[in-house]
């Protein structure tokens, strides 16, 4: 008896001290960055250091923590420009490229500039390409760029869309030595603009796939749509069309397989204009083999609208959810996370497709060329500065889990109510994907202050709320939303502590 005590004992304090590493936090010291002010991007970790890039008008830097988030060193990025107009990392374990784009007169220009773990740099910014555009405005965003998920290939490219009826892209496919592998010139018909263009994604072949999809004349909603893709060392485009069969679609996400060497187009449909979310439309693809594997429309059960309703009638349950994430899975099949989002204000009623898609130039001044938005982890204050008068609803979180033929198996929510006046930076989620589970963090209200709530979902499904995450320190409040995921179990989430920016490492 006394030994299966022991054991017993033995193995709750094994379970205690696994648990209490799986909860890890280590934080920064607070650099003087006002929240209100400064932006920036987890880079990620480099050589066994945590790399953060930061701007706070004009003056550019990167912080360098070491395993236990101290800081080993804040070095000036001083040869860039007073203005840089957007700015990309890919990030290695022994480097980083950084490609960044600035305009100088009546110039666009694009670089690229190979930083160490020590966030220095040997050698000088190697230019990738210029372009003149004039004076339309201060600061034309000309470049974008995809990266690989092996990251292997790299490509930039600019779309001039100067005329309605045609898109000239200009493509550079590089290697990760950041050697050409390919440039090309090529046009793509347009039909005006209710056409546009979306979900641009690199192969890890260093094939440029995207959508060309369009919209009706008021811009709610998608009712056609082509997957197009440009291989890489071929300048033409292969378009396939997609058949929506009288369906009309919103917020259309694509997923890229690279295992499999497929496409996965997701949005929520309906039947009708101003009516409600039936299901969700899948198309999957076969990019290798040029063929379409499946397309078809899963219509959500009257018990799964129930289960995600919150304050909604059951048929309008959907209305406000937004696909937040695609993952594929090792059968071939994929899970799907959609959060409900949505606004209040005295001046303006609620409208989703005000949040859908931006203008067809990507602004509200004119610029010929097309521009992918920001990394979805960079931080900018001043989306939020403006706000006077708008409260923030960010609620549950339903996953969907469907198998390799596009059939639904199981779904689940993560329950959640969140709500802020004037600003969200606290609001929605990080997920984590350690391997073994799922792990949802976000703020919970508990006495007037923020408390970061870790819900963890199986495999099959089960959503579990864990214990409250230790050295949860008062004082930091987190911004689980900008957070990053920087190794297998391992991610880097920002907090304010008295109104500075500091980083928060947990250890799963």
């Amino acid at each position: 008896m006394h030994t299966l005590y022991r054991i017993q004992l033995l193995l709750m304090l094994l379970f205690a001290g696994s648990a209490a590493v799986a909860q890890k936090i280590s934080y920064s010291e607070p650099e003087k960055d006002d929240y209100k002010s400064t932006e920036f991007e987890i880079i990620g970790k480099v050589g066994g250091n945590i790399l953060v890039y930061k701007t706070d008008r004009g003056d550019y830097s990167v912080s360098v923590y070491d395993a236990d988030m101290q800081l080993k060193d804040r070095i000036k990025l001083d040869f860039l420009p007073r203005k840089v107009i957007s700015m990309d990392f890919v990030a290695y374990p022994d480097k980083v490229l950084m490609i960044y784009q600035f305009q100088r007169k009546d110039a666009v220009f694009s670089f690229c500039a190979t930083m160490t773990p020590e966030a220095r740099f040997n050698d000088a910014p190697v230019m990738i390409d210029s372009t003149r555009i004039g004076m339309y405005s201060k600061e034309n965003k000309v470049y974008s760029m995809e990266v690989s998920e092996d990251k292997r290939r790299i490509l930039v490219y600019k779309i001039n869309q100067d005329k309605e009826d045609n898109n000239v892209f200009y493509t550079f496919l590089y290697d990760s030595a950041m050697t050409l592998v390919n440039n090309s010139r090529l046009s793509l018909p347009m039909a005006g603009r209710k056409q546009f263009l979306s979900n641009f994604s690199l192969t890890n072949e260093g094939d440029l796939v995207f959508n060309k999809l369009e919209r009706t004349s008021n811009r709610d909603y998608v009712v056609s749509g082509n997957f197009v893709m440009k291989r890489a060392l071929v300048d033409s485009f292969e378009v396939s069309p997609l058949s929506f069969k009288g369906q009309l679609l919103d917020e259309v996400k694509m997923k890229l397989d690279n295992n499999r060497h497929t496409a996965l187009i997701t949005a929520f449909y309906y039947k009708q204009k101003r009516g409600n979310v039936e299901g969700m439309y899948l198309y999957k693809y076969d990019y290798q083999n040029d063929k379409p594997l499946y397309e078809k429309s899963v219509v959500f059960s009257n018990e799964l609208k129930m289960n995600a309703r919150g304050e909604s009638n059951t048929s309008s349950a959907f209305n406000d959810y937004f696909i937040r994430k695609v993952i594929n899975t090792a059968n071939g099949g994929f899970l799907l996370t959609a959060e409900s989002f949505s606004t209040s204000s005295r001046y303006q009623p609620w409208n989703r497709w005000n949040y859908m898609y931006g203008a067809p130039y990507g602004g509200m001044y004119y610029s010929p060329y097309y521009y992918s938005p920001y990394s979805p982890w960079y931080y900018n204050p001043w989306y939020w500065n403006n706000s006077q008068g708008v409260r923030y609803h960010y609620d549950n979180v339903a996953v969907l889990s469907f198998d390799e033929e596009g059939n639904m198996q199981w779904n689940n929510f993560v329950r959640k109510s969140q709500y802020d006046d004037n600003a969200d930076l606290y609001l929605s989620y990080l997920m984590v994907n350690i391997g073994s589970e799922l792990r949802f963090l976000y703020n919970e209200l508990d006495r007037r202050s923020y408390l970061l709530t870790d819900v963890s979902l199986a495999p099959g499904g089960k959503v579990t709320r864990m214990p409250t995450l230790r050295n949860l320190d008062k004082g930091f409040t987190w911004m689980p939303r900008y957070g990053k995921q920087i190794s297998a179990r391992t991610v880097l989430v920002p907090c304010v502590y008295r109104n500075y920016i500091c980083f928060a490492k947990i250890d799963f």
